[in-house]
């Protein structure tokens, strides 16, 4: 069974991706782009909405490959 991915915000996300080194690149309309070597992560900001899993997903994910 896995395990439950935590419920994020985008500020939280975005948090997790700074502290594990990435840097964001640029945004596009409430999208914000985030880059650390050739891993990039896309992450819709809406203020104080609750993240999608599957972009958790990928977020986690992101971070767990380049650490």
């Amino acid at each position: 069974m896995l395990p439950r991915l935590p419920r994020l915000t985008a500020r939280d996300a975005e948090k997790l991706l700074f502290d594990a080194g990435f840097n964001q690149i640029r945004s596009k309309g409430s999208h914000r782009i985030y880059q650390k070597n050739s891993t990039r992560v896309v992450v819709p900001f809406h203020s104080g909405k609750i993240l999608h899993p599957k972009i958790v997903k990928q977020v986690v994910e992101a971070i767990d490959k380049t650490n």
